[in-house]
């Protein structure tokens, strides 16, 4: 705001002095200036997007539904124990054709197993006359020890590996005493 100073008149004889004033200093264009900058970085700037990674589930199973048989060399299960640790195992958990076996996270844990096991079982679904890109086939099962961070851990390995098919299961009790055996749970 502009302000205007209109001086009086003398007031009789005598010294002139100066009237000191306070000095006002005007803000009105900073304030208009501070406006007009956030709003063009609120316009200008994208809010960050939520990264999520697509899992597709199937749907609720009917009693009717076909199953298709799978060969046992092209299962891997895995399973999440605690302290970021992590379990896992080639056919079926009664008979086993890789035994349990610990494992960590990272390029030189799990993922150097899974390369080496979706080698071996695109060679088993060659052998057997499956079409070519057909192969390991991998179980997720996360004991209620495990925490979440591991999970997505090992979704993200699975992302980085291509296994061809990939499912997050239910931990069977059988699976429980395994991990508590081994000092996972």
């Amino acid at each position: 705001m502009a302000e205007l100073n209109t001086g009086e008149g003398k007031k009789g004889g005598g010294k002139v002095r100066s009237k000191k004033s306070n000095p006002g200093v005007d803000l009105t264009a900073m304030v208009d200036l501070a406006f007009l900058l956030i709003t063009f970085f609120m316009l200008t700037t994208t809010l960050s997007k939520p990264q999520s990674m697509p899992l597709a589930m199937p749907d609720k199973a009917k009693d009717d539904t076909p199953t298709t048989k799978i060969p046992e060399e092209r299962m891997m299960t895995i399973l999440i124990g605690k302290d970021n640790k992590i379990l896992w195992y080639m056919g079926k958990f009664e008979t086993p054709i890789i035994p349990p076996t610990e494992a960590v996270y990272g390029k030189n844990g799990i993922r150097k197993d899974l390369l080496k096991q979706i080698e071996y079982g695109k060679a088993i679904a060659k052998r057997d006359g499956f079409k070519d890109g057909e192969g390991l086939i991998v179980n997720i099962k996360a004991s209620d020890k495990a925490n979440y961070r591991n999970l997505v851990d090992i979704l993200d390995e699975m992302a980085i590996t291509h296994p061809q098919l990939y499912a997050i299961g239910d931990i069977t009790p059988g699976e429980i005493d395994l991990l508590t055996k081994t000092g996972l749970y």
